[in-house]
């Protein structure tokens, strides 16, 4: 635990020297500065959800989650906008956390990674959907409800809404609950945001994350997850 603690705080600071001074880096290609947010500051960052989900057991989640979204607010209206941003991160973590205490069994775990990804491509898509909605009509809302990977070299960030990185909290501690694949998981889910931000820059527009985040979930546990529901199949028989 300690070395946990250790490694949290020094990536903590690494990190907020790099939020600190990005803009004052190197400047590169689009594609260069897409492959560095995808292999080095994406894993970075979410690394930092590896490192807490020791806590992921604790009481009052929800309540700390809350609490770090009103500290974000605060930090927001004050313009310092890195503790804002890791506020965020933390703050959903601890949902996505807590969230997994309302699902009993993997397979309610395992039927919502079969669900999210079309109600997140319909979000994205469709004119009514609200995420389209707020991209195109409130932008400041997404920023606001987005956490933020600033490239190198310039102002401009690559962002993933809250609801993705939530989730990604949720399939990872789930995979620690249920005995399944908690590093392969890991690192699947953090190359699927990668990923989507690739074929976002290719397509020149937005892209739900949650399709390939929950295909990088399934993929890694497939051969468990069919073995624990036909147990779990079995036993409900015998019963």
């Amino acid at each position: 635990m300690v070395g946990r603690v250790a490694a949290l705080l020094v990536l903590l600071a690494a990190l907020g020297l790099y939020y600190a001074f990005h803009d004052r880096l190197w400047t590169a290609s689009t594609w260069w500065d897409i492959a560095f947010l995808a292999f080095v500051l994406i894993p970075a960052c979410l690394a930092l959800v590896w490192l807490v989900l020791p806590l992921r057991c604790g009481r009052g989640l929800l309540g700390v989650g809350l609490a770090l979204g009103v500290l974000a607010w605060a930090f927001d209206v004050a313009g310092w906008n890195t503790p804002e941003n890791f506020c965020k991160l933390f703050g959903v973590t601890a949902v996505g956390f807590a969230f997994l205490g309302y699902f009993e069994t993997l397979g309610w775990v395992v039927l919502v990674a079969c669900i999210i990804p079309f109600v997140d491509a319909y979000s994205v898509f469709s004119p009514h959907g609200p995420t389209n909605a707020i991209v195109h009509e409130h932008r400041h809302v997404f920023t606001i409800l987005s956490f933020a990977f600033p490239v190198p070299g310039k102002t401009g960030t690559a962002n993933l809404g809250l609801p993705d990185l939530m989730f990604f909290a949720l399939f990872l501690t789930a995979t620690a609950r249920f005995g399944l694949r908690v590093r392969t998981t890991w690192l699947l889910m953090t190359l699927s945001f990668g990923a989507t931000l690739a074929l976002a820059a290719a397509w020149l527009g937005g892209l739900p994350a949650l399709p390939f985040l929950a295909l990088g979930f399934l993929l890694a546990n497939c051969d468990l997850i069919w073995t624990r529901l036909r147990r779990d199949r079995d036993a409900h028989a015998r019963s």
